[in-house]
């Protein structure tokens, strides 16, 4: 649960002290990530392979290096300059420039590999990286497929330049089609990822003379460039550490939010940025400052999905892209519609999402959740708004017992001195199911409680805290509840706490809460934007009757509240689909 979406709730100092030692930043995460951080096992990136053919002898090579206890500098270093070699580039000047005292290790020079890898340094470098590593840093490489989806049509023939401010290996560089050495531009604090970068540019321009424009810096404090850019691409790192000047955690941004608005600020008028981001940035409360710098300061013409995810993460991803419309007072114009991908193209599974969307929907939520909606969705979503007279911003919200040991204080049968506490599980639509778990009520022995009058209410509402649909039940028997129900006493004018319930429950409140946040978490700050529309004492009496009726097992009342619910908004319907 959000700790911001609880500030009605009474916490135990236990809970307080356990938020503190985790570091928890007031989001949905904690930054400590403490598991993930602290391990040392390494996965294999199966997404950055070019030729699935190449695993088996990337596994071998792998396995050979941490046999031999080879350091990974050293390794990547050697074959690095084995490549350089087989090249026939190893011995020019511009080359030697970037060799160092590196210790060089020739077995691993000379081993076989694949000879048809686009980043062969890449690969390896992501498979000896232990995966603390990574998820501290956020470096997980771009692989090739999206690094040229996102690079596709670049147009370089009139000197325009490319940058990524955390280049990485350089997969976004090695994509480009068209430009010279001249005019592509990187930067990552990652000194081995620097050193791969320029190796790669040096085999990608075998012919040319030069040096790579790499540079080993932290973009956020000292990065170079006085300069702008025509093309700014990246896939930032995401959730990793950020540090101000004072060299205290940024908490109030993610570092891909710094990433894109400090590199916005390196791009030339007409010029585009185009980020590979967490999904979450469309809809997560966190991530509202990102949206809204968007809407208010770029241009954006798509968003593109992604089926694959990175190996070891779960996150889906996105891109977007915008353009600057302004610039020394030079203006760009800007479309009101943005175009939705999906990437590859045919793996488009729901033949109702829209191939484009109105920013109009992305203004419908407190939070500028980017909602993509298809026009005739915006319609129906504008419609049920423009209903709203209400909220439940006045209502009493409390989250359910969480013990702090499960197994210490549940029991699986009723006993002496145990009463009841119900579960997510067993909420469904309207009532609750026979308890699973018996507890001795001892709030002190726990690590975060409500008020004994919000458990102890005469009547209650609660639901489910995970769930692709609101799910909500009623509760008249003053009974417990764990942290994956949450429990509501609604506070709506003209209308009984049934009545709140039929509409909670409704299929025009389903359909509003998915169109609008899109989350398989009820949060209370969503749950206090849906629109509660003035109704009367005869529509309130009837509504309050047919929820009485399906307390009582006529299940078929909840076809005739939805159609009443349907009638209020003055939509048919046939118009929200489950």
């Amino acid at each position: 649960m959000d700790i911001n979406d609880i500030n009605s709730t009474v916490i135990s100092e236990a809970t307080s002290r356990n938020w503190k030692r985790l570091h928890s930043n007031g989001g949905e995460k904690l930054m400590s990530r403490a598991n993930k951080q602290r391990s040392t096992k390494t996965i294999l990136p199966l997404e950055y392979f070019s030729n699935k053919n190449n695993i088996a002898d990337i596994q071998r090579f792998i396995k050979f290096c941490k046999d031999k206890n080879f350091p990974i500098e050293n390794v990547l270093y050697s074959v690095g300059v084995g490549l350089l070699k087989r090249a026939r580039i190893l011995e020019k000047p511009h080359v030697k420039k970037h060799l160092d005292d590196t210790i060089f290790i020739q077995e691993v020079a000379d081993y076989q590999l694949p000879d048809d890898e686009f980043d062969l340094l890449g690969l390896i470098y992501q498979s000896l990286m232990p995966e603390g590593e990574k998820n501290r840093k956020g470096s997980y490489f771009t692989p090739l497929v999206v690094a040229r989806n996102m690079t596709k049509n670049l147009d370089f023939s009139d000197g325009q330049t490319f940058f990524d401010p955390c280049c990485g290996s350089g997969a976004f560089l090695l994509s480009l089609n068209g430009a010279s050495c001249s005019q592509i531009f990187g930067c990552d604090n990652d000194t081995l990822a620097v050193m791969i970068a320029k190796f790669n540019l040096l085999l990608k321009f075998p012919d040319e003379v030069f040096d790579p424009q790499i540079v080993c810096c932290d973009f956020f404090d000292n990065a170079p460039w006085s300069s702008t850019f025509s093309f700014i691409v990246s896939n930032p790192p995401w959730g990793a550490a950020v540090f101000d000047e004072n060299n205290k955690h940024v908490t109030t941004n993610e570092s891909f939010s710094i990433f894109f608005e400090k590199a916005f600020k390196l791009l030339e008028n007409e010029g585009f940025i185009r980020f590979l981001l967490p999904e979450s940035v469309l809809n997560v409360r966190t991530h509202r400052h990102f949206r809204k710098f968007l809407l208010e300061n770029t241009d954006i013409q798509s968003i593109t999905r992604y089926k694959e995810t990175f190996s070891g993460v779960q996150t889906k991803y996105i891109d977007i892209l915008s353009f600057r419309p302004e610039r020394s007072g030079v203006k760009r114009s800007s479309s009101d519609i943005i175009k939705m991908n999906v990437f590859p193209p045919l793996l488009l599974t729901n033949s109702a999402a829209p191939s484009s969307v109105s920013k109009k929907c992305f203004y419908l939520t407190k939070n500028l959740n980017f909602n993509l909606l298809s026009d005739k969705d915006l319609e129906k979503t504008q419609k049920i708004l423009s209903k709203r007279k209400y909220s439940l911003k006045d209502s009493v919200w409390a989250l359910g017992i969480v013990t702090g040991d499960n197994k210490k204080h549940l029991k699986s049968r009723h006993g002496k001195g145990l009463e009841p506490i119900y579960t997510g599980k067993e909420i469904e639509a309207y009532s609750l199911k026979h308890p699973k778990r018996f507890i001795k009520y001892n709030r002190a022995d726990y690590q975060q409680v409500a008020r004994d009058d919000i458990y102890r209410a005469d009547e209650k509402l609660v639901y489910k805290f995970i769930s692709k649909n609101l799910v909500f039940a009623y509760d008249n028997t003053k009974s417990l509840f764990l942290n994956s129900a949450n429990i509501l006493i609604p506070n709506i004018p003209g209308m009984s706490i049934k009545t709140v319930l039929a509409f909670l429950n409704s299929e025009v409140f389903n359909y509003i809460y998915k169109s609008l946040f899109g989350e398989i978490k009820i949060l209370k700050g969503n749950l206090m934007e849906l629109p509660f529309p003035e109704i009367s004492a005869e529509t309130d009496k009837k509504l309050t009757s047919l929820v009485d009726e399906v307390l009582n097992g006529n299940k078929n009342a909840v076809n005739t509240i939805n159609e009443l619910i349907y009638n209020v908004f003055e939509i048919p319907r046939t118009s929200c689909p489950e």
